[in-house]
């Protein structure tokens, strides 16, 4: 894997902003993402964690409202020709919704079936699945005891103060 050094108050910066632009639903839209008249951030009840089918995390979606989020993603995955094939990059496919939990219960293994849909333990949290490819403002669904853990985070010192 590819990496670079980067200073840890410019790293702290970067995760707080791509938090911050979770919240805000005119990024999340810019981005590409179908999220109708949801308001932001999108926080849900821990029983998130628990769902450990495939089709109960799919209708638990779709009555959030995220029924053209879906849709976006299932029609997204294409299939490359020429090179970028041969060199093992076979499939492209739209980025969804990121799951953010304080510890998973079942649900990581239930979104593994979704295209584009990833589950990340608060503990883990980092720029890369909050802004894939650089731009911030994916859409984020965060459990109660995710953002719990998160406040008591960034109270112990272990993030930057953010103004908004």
């Amino acid at each position: 894997m590819i990496y670079r050094k980067i200073n840890v108050k410019e790293r702290k910066l970067a995760l707080d902003t791509a938090i911050a632009f979770t919240g805000d639903g005119n990024a999340v839209a810019w981005r590409g993402h179908k999220t109708g008249k949801l308001k932001f951030p999108l926080v849900v009840s821990d029983e998130l964690e628990s769902l450990e089918k495939t089709a109960a995390l799919d209708s638990f979606l779709e009555v959030l409202g995220l029924a053209d989020e879906m849709r976006r993603i299932y029609g997204g995955v294409k299939r490359r020709s020429g090179t970028a094939r041969m060199r093992g990059r076979t499939t492209r496919k739209k980025v969804g919704p990121l799951i953010v939990v304080s510890n998973d219960r079942g649900v990581g293994k239930a979104a593994k079936s979704i295209p584009g849909v990833e589950v990340v333990s608060v503990d883990n949290l980092s720029v890369l699945p909050l802004a894939p490819g650089g731009v911030a403002g994916r859409l984020t669904l965060w459990t109660a005891s995710a953002i719990e853990v998160l406040g008591t985070r960034r109270t112990k010192g272990e993030g930057m103060k953010v103004e908004a």
